[in-house]
């Protein structure tokens, strides 16, 4: 049995350290093997907007630029459907390679067979 991990961020800029942990976390498990699904829900939404992640910092921190583009190429990327509707995004409004999803797909993704999801 193949093992996923299903993460969603709720926060941003507003909470900085937990942002980048959800990051830090999707990117490490990718970089062990594991299935990884990085839904952005709340205030990370805006990181599925091109520039956005670039403007991030952290001090002692992985650029989160860096860390998204490592997901991208191996996991996948989720924008929660009212996050993306509340801040007037589209799909043309985000980053290739992240989709737009609702509620439905992140239970099915989170209680599939292996799965383990965690919210930051």
């Amino acid at each position: 049995m193949s093992r996923s991990l299903v993460i969603k961020v709720t926060a941003g800029e507003d909470a900085p350290e937990r942002c980048n942990q959800a990051f830090t976390v999707a990117a490490a498990a990718l970089a062990s093997g594991v299935d990884v699904s990085l839904w952005l829900t709340g205030e990370a939404t805006w990181f599925a907007v091109p520039g956005r992640a670039e403007t991030f910092e952290l001090p002692h921190a992985a650029p989160l630029a860096d860390l998204l583009a490592s997901v991208l190429a191996a996991g996948r990327v989720t924008v929660c459907t009212q996050c993306a509707a509340r801040r007037e995004l589209g799909q043309d409004d985000l980053i290739d390679g992240v989709r737009i999803a609702g509620a439905p797909t992140f239970v099915e993704e989170s209680i599939r067979e292996g799965a383990q999801a965690l919210v930051y």
